[in-house]
């Protein structure tokens, strides 16, 4: 069993070893092919009116979808093209304002061919990413992102290992320097993601509330056998006291009316019973933040207000059923 350890071990090694080469050459104040080539990735990239098209064979196809799902998920309009569909139809998915990423360890995957002529043809920016510096791909590029010398990890095969990580690495890193040079921001983030665990991570209170019209509110002199009435009514547990202005100036939970219950409480007023200058949360802030609140001060609900005025209500089991964690 220590021998599958030993390999194990060896693999990230060696994968490690080619990140860190790949890392060297986009060291700051540098003079490195690789370093010009990614600024100018980046800045004929942001020129472009199009999409980024990504494409790759085998391996590489597989790493291009993710670069390309990366990228689109981050605010940047992008599509995989798979080469050999390309041949027979695809090539027409590609836009004249187009930038096309090309993928191939080699650089001479035959597959590409069609594409690497669609894009001479019509004018359209080819960039390789590649190991090979003298391959048909790198000479037929406007931009090569120039991969390091580094060891596969698979010395049996040579089976794209460490050369795949890099390239993933490197759209990683594309990615992530264009969502900065334009401000993408978690919200913006939500709004290409909206699934998943991530997505409802990233949603806002404004999107789980329950509206002011559900609104269970009260005025400071109604009768607590009203209040009770009121909570009863909506089933949320708890109800907010507003003023004659229309602000939040109170709360009356259940346990509140636990904590006060006697026989004269029926007949008291609320603001004798709520809880004064009560928590509330902004309708733009994340839910996960709401959530973190609620868990923090053990309650249930929180009144979601704007200028103290109530807009809305949100529940904990809004956000455990919307997967807010």
């Amino acid at each position: 069993m220590s021998q599958h350890i030993e390999i194990a071990r060896s693999v990230v090694d060696i994968e490690a070893d080619g990140l860190r080469r790949l890392g060297d050459l986009l060291t700051p104040g540098q003079d490195s092919p690789l370093a010009a080539a990614f600024i100018d990735t980046i800045d004929r990239i942001k020129a472009s009116r199009g999409r980024v098209i990504v494409t790759g064979m085998g391996k590489s196809g597989h790493i291009a979808r993710k670069i390309a799902a990366t990228l689109a998920s981050t605010g940047q309009p992008a599509s995989y093209v798979h080469p050999g569909e390309a041949s027979h139809g695809d090539l027409g998915m590609i836009g004249r304002e187009d930038v096309v990423i090309a993928l191939s360890n080699s650089g001479e995957t035959p597959e590409l061919r069609d594409i690497i002529g669609y894009c001479s043809r019509f004018g359209i920016p080819l960039i390789a990413i590649t190991s090979g510096a003298d391959s048909s791909l790198a000479k037929a590029s406007d931009i090569i992102l120039l991969l390091p010398p580094a060891r596969e990890a698979c010395s049996e095969t040579r089976a794209p290992t460490t050369t795949t990580t890099m390239s993933l690495v490197l759209g990683d890193a594309l990615a992530v320097t264009l969502l900065r040079e334009r401000s993408f921001s978690a919200e913006d983030f939500q709004t290409y993601h909206p699934g998943g665990k991530l997505g409802a991570t990233l949603r806002k209170v404004s999107d789980l509330m329950s509206a002011r019209s559900a609104l269970p509110l009260c005025a400071p002199e109604t009768r607590m056998d009203a209040v009770i009435s009121e909570i009863t009514r909506h089933g949320l547990g708890c109800v907010g006291i507003i003023d004659e202005d229309g602000l939040l100036v109170g709360v009356i939970t259940d346990g509140d009316i636990r904590r006060h219950v006697s026989s004269a409480m029926l007949s008291e007023p609320a603001r004798s019973v709520m809880t004064k200058s009560p928590i509330t949360i902004a309708p733009d802030s994340l839910a996960a933040e709401a959530l973190h609140i609620l868990s923090s001060k053990h309650i249930t609900a929180l009144f979601v207000c704007v200028e103290r005025k109530p807009v809305g209500l949100l529940h904990v089991h809004d956000c455990l059923d919307a997967g807010v964690i």
